[in-house]
């Protein structure tokens, strides 16, 4: 985790999204609902304290929420394509397989940045993340052709998730 302490804007962050999640679970925009969400949301931060120094990876920009939804979009599509591509090899026991672990190569910064790039790689079927060590990820992949070169591999596997969690985080 990082060292350096969490900062104003994470505390504000976190505030944000904890009240929002309130209003999303409740429903309403209640008075007394919005007070008690208020006062969970400030709570969240209090209790959260160190913790929040995850959050210091975030790029706070105006382009940062458009760079977010981008991202998930192209989360969706691309979990949709290799939930395919698992079908196919599943029903079609023909095709061959070279399951193996590859290094992949990740030029993000941040705890958060890394943390969401494994997670992504995890949750697209195919792939699953073993193992974060400073610039490079552990990634089983089910599909490593013998000699498969490290970089080509970064670029299947992560490049395009990398290049859309670049603009919202470090």
């Amino acid at each position: 985790m990082s060292d350096t302490p969490p900062g104003l804007p994470q505390y504000v962050v976190a505030f944000c999204v904890s009240l929002l999640l309130w209003v999303l679970l409740t429903g309403t925009l209640d008075p007394q609902e919005l007070a008690a969400g208020g006062a969970v949301a400030l709570l969240v931060p209090a209790v959260a304290g160190r913790r929040l120094a995850i959050l210091n990876g975030m790029r706070l920009t105006l382009a940062a929420p458009w760079h977010l939804l981008r991202y998930l979009a192209y989360f969706c599509v691309a979990l949709f394509l290799a939930n395919l591509d698992l079908a196919r090899r599943v029903l079609s026991p023909s095709l061959p397989l070279h399951p193996g672990v590859v290094a992949v190569r990740t030029g993000l910064r941040s705890d958060l940045g890394r943390l969401l790039l494994a997670n992504s790689i995890t949750l697209t079927p195919g792939t699953l993340s073993v193992d974060v060590r400073d610039d490079h990820i552990l990634v089983h992949w089910i599909d490593v052709s013998p000699g498969t070169d490290p970089e080509a591999a970064t670029r299947r596997i992560a490049a395009s998730f990398e290049s859309r969690i670049e603009g919202f985080l470090r």
